[in-house]
This record gives structure tokens, C-alpha cells and sequence, in this order.
């Protein structure tokens, strides 16, 4: 089977959906040059209507999508920098996404907000490294954080047919994770719906975005542990059915999570599996700090980020293991 990446795995969602629907078009700052790859080649096969550059005003060409989703298109915005989505926070909260809600149902709003590279970008300092996923599933914006290059391409496939705004992060630390992929295979992924990894019996650990792969290795590493690693990969709706089975028959849950720890989707994590399952041990978060803002030094940047050595040492407390 051939190689796909992650970043290619999201170009190739954007072309078959751009293909497939008229009305789909995607803009953003420097998007006809690909600046980030995310849309290399886009503007020479659909043209300069279709891949459209915009000025540098955030607020502007993002109400320009609400217009143009109201008026019956689809947008895609990509956004190369997580932090401009703070400068967009009040056109997509207050507005994209309330309009379907105020009006009764009567009118879709049907967005895509792309961001790549969300989270550390090996030192790119504190206004260019945040991943602020948890605001939009606070407010309750459908919200994705996929992993894989399959489930990057299949959940972006759903972003961009749902109905209502959709903000897609694209991790940083998962851009370049690369998967043997049989293209006829790639098909669309309903949001929502988790994803195991790897089955375990003794522990479940929750992990998000690139953590996934970080998981993964850790519980690989502990041979004497049976470790479950659960990928929610929609945090708004979020899969409770599927992790809540999953914590029902390990009875253990520790939470990895790249995104500042107080009031992130770790706690929420947390607290609603708390509330529903009888746990066997005190659950755990592996997470950024308080209020963290990375650093511009690499090696501050590296820890404040969570580690496998972090996620480790939480898996052997939650199990009482020295």
C-alpha cells in the first residue's frame, strides 16, 4: 500500500471534496501558494475562485464565510497560526455558530476552520503554539483533533459536509506522521465516534491529537501492563459511550492532553467519566501546566509540553506501580 501523511491525507480531503462539491471553496491567507502545503496545488486545478487569498484580517474573511455559508456555499478557512483563532473567536462563536440555533433550525451555516499546526511548532513562541480546543468544545462548536492521516482525511470529509461550523486541528506534532494507506479505503468519519487504538484490560488511557502516537509507544513500553488507549478524535460531540465502556472494563482512566491543564478537556474528561464509573484508583492528568505559554527556547518549550515519561509515571501511580 502506498504512503500517505497526515498533511498530504488533509490536501487530498480538501481536492476530492472541492471535486465533488460546487459550492465548496477554501480561503485563507496565502492559500494559493500553499504556504503550509495544506492546499499545495488546489488553485492550479480549481482556479483563482475557488482557492481564494484574502487580506490579512482575520475578523474580515472570516465573516465574510459566515455570509457566504448563509448564502448556500461551503467555505474552508485555514488558519496557519492556532492564535488567530482568538482574533476570530467572537465572528465564529457569536455568530457562525449561533445562527442556526436563533433562527430556529431555519438557516445552516456550514464553515470548516482548518488549522495546521496547532500546538508547538519546535520553538515558535508563545503566540504561535497554543492549541485552544478546549474553548470551542467549551461553547459547543463541533470540534476535531484527528490523529492519523486516515482519520485526518475522513473526519475533514465530515467538517466540510456538516451542516454547521466545524473547527478541525491539525497538531503540529502530527503533520508528519506517515501511514501505509490504501487510498480506496479512505472514506468519511462520522464526528463523534472514538477510536481504540490498542486494547488493554488494566488501565485506560485517554489521549488527544499527536498523543495518541505518544500513548501508544508508552503502552508498548510497560510489558507488564495491559493498556488501552482511547482516541477521542471528536472532542465536541465527544464519544462518552465509547470511553465510557472502555473505562467500565479497565476501571483505570489517565488523560494525555497538549493544551493548558486548568479547565482543559482533560479535567472535563475526568469529571464525567468520575460521575458515571466506579473508578479503581484516584484518575490522572498528563497536560501542559496552569496557563502555560511556551516558550521561544526549544528546551523550555520541550517541558512545558507533556512527555511519555510524564504519561508513564501516571500509569504506574494510577496502578500503584514503582
Amino acid at each position: 500500500m502506498p504512503w500517505l501523511s497526515y498533511l498530504k491525507a488533509l490536501n487530498r480531503a480538501l481536492a476530492d471534496e472541492l471535486a465533488a462539491d460546487e459550492t465548496v471553496f477554501v480561503l485563507g491567507e496565502d492559500v494559493r501558494v500553499a504556504a503550509s502545503n495544506l492546499t499545495a496545488g488546489l488553485a492550479k486545478r480549481f482556479g483563482p475562485d475557488r482557492v481564494i487569498d484574502t487580506p490579512l484580517s482575520e475578523q474580515g474573511f472570516t465573516g465574510f464565510a459566515t455570509g457566504a455559508a448563509l448564502a448556500g456555499m461551503r467555505p474552508v478557512i485555514e488558519f496557519q497560526i492556532p492564535a488567530l483563532l482568538f482574533l476570530s473567536f467572537e465572528q465564529i462563536v457569536n455568530h457562525a455558530h449561533k445562527f442556526s440555533l436563533m433562527t430556529g433550525g431555519q438557516c445552516r451555516v456550514p464553515v470548516t476552520y482548518v488549522v495546521t499546526g496547532a500546538g508547538s511548532r519546535t520553538g515558535w513562541a508563545g503566540q504561535h503554539s497554543d492549541n485552544p480546543y478546549s474553548l470551542f468544545a467549551h461553547v459547543g462548536i463541533k470540534t476535531v483533533v484527528p490523529a492519523t492521516p486516515a482519520d485526518a482525511y475522513g473526519l475533514l470529509v465530515s467538517a466540510v459536509r456538516d451542516d454547521d461550523p466545524v473547527v478541525v486541528f491539525a497538531p503540529a506534532g502530527a503533520l508528519a506522521v506517515r501511514d501505509d494507506v490504501d487510498f480506496a479505503t479512505l472514506a468519511a468519519i462520522p464526528l463523534g465516534s472514538g477510536r481504540v487504538h490498542r486494547q488493554g484490560g488494566d488501565i485506560t488511557v485517554v489521549a488527544v491529537g499527536h498523543l495518541v502516537h505518544d500513548a501508544l509507544a508508552v503502552a508498548d513500553e510497560l510489558d507488564d501492563v495491559s493498556v488501552e488507549v482511547f482516541d477521542p478524535r471528536t472532542l465536541y460531540p465527544f464519544d462518552w459511550d465509547g470511553l465510557l465502556a472502555s473505562v467500565r472494563r479497565t476501571g483505570r482512566l489517565v488523560v494525555v492532553d497538549d493544551s493548558n491543564r486548568f479547565s482543559g478537556i482533560g479535567a472535563e474528561i475526568v469529571a464525567t467519566v468520575a460521575e458515571q464509573v466506579p473508578l479503581l484508583a484516584p484518575p490522572a492528568r498528563v497536560t501542559r501546566p496552569d496557563g502555560a505559554v511556551l516558550p521561544f527556547s526549544l528546551e523550555l518549550d520541550r517541558a512545558v509540553q507533556p512527555t511519555r515519561e510524564q504519561l508513564t509515571a501516571a500509569i504506574n501511580q494510577t496502578l500503584k506501580k514503582d
